[in-house]
This record gives C-alpha cells, structure tokens and sequence, in this order.
C-alpha cells in the first residue's frame, strides 16, 4: 500500500524528523513534532491550492504517552504505512 492510497483515519508512520517549519500557530519554528517511526492518525486529506496535484495530509502523531498531538500538516514523503525497524547501534 502506498501513502498516495490511504484514508481518514489510517496509521501512518513519521519517515523523517519532522520539525515545525514556523507555520504552525502558537507553534515554535523548529520544535520536533515527531521523530522518525512514530505512529499517527490521518484526521483530513487535502490538496495545495497552488499546486492541485500535490496532497498534503494532516496527521495527530502520538507522544511517549501514546497521546495523540495536534494535527500536522505532512507531505506524502514525510510518511510510510510500515514502521521501519531501528536498530540499536548496541545490537549491530
């Protein structure tokens, strides 16, 4: 399944670290709203005005108390449906 396929209320997963770029109101420009392989929720799926073709999907990423956060506007790069499995550099 690909990211482009998904619907409301679907998981998805954190690709990269994702920062607040300073759009965000009442936010901090750089704040780390979710880190690479953290689990959210599809809550709107919309498109930029400017650029029709390009969607752009709001997701509530869990905190460590597996609390769902504010919604996050994220492109499709910035999400996968399958956690990637991190492993320590201990165990490597």
């Amino acid at each position: 399944m690909n990211v482009e396929d998904l619907e409301l209320g679907d998981v998805v997963y954190a690709a990269r670290l994702i920062v607040d770029d300073g759009s965000i109101p009442d936010g901090t420009e750089g704040e780390v709203l979710a880190e690479v392989g953290t689990r959210g929720v599809i809550t709107l799926i919309g498109h930029v005005e400017e650029e029709p073709s390009r969607t752009v999907f709001l997701v509530r990423f869990e905190d460590k108390e597996m609390n769902l956060g504010n919604p996050v506007g994220c492109w499709v790069e910035d999400l996968m449906v399958e956690p990637k499995l991190v492993i320590p550099p201990t165990l490597q």
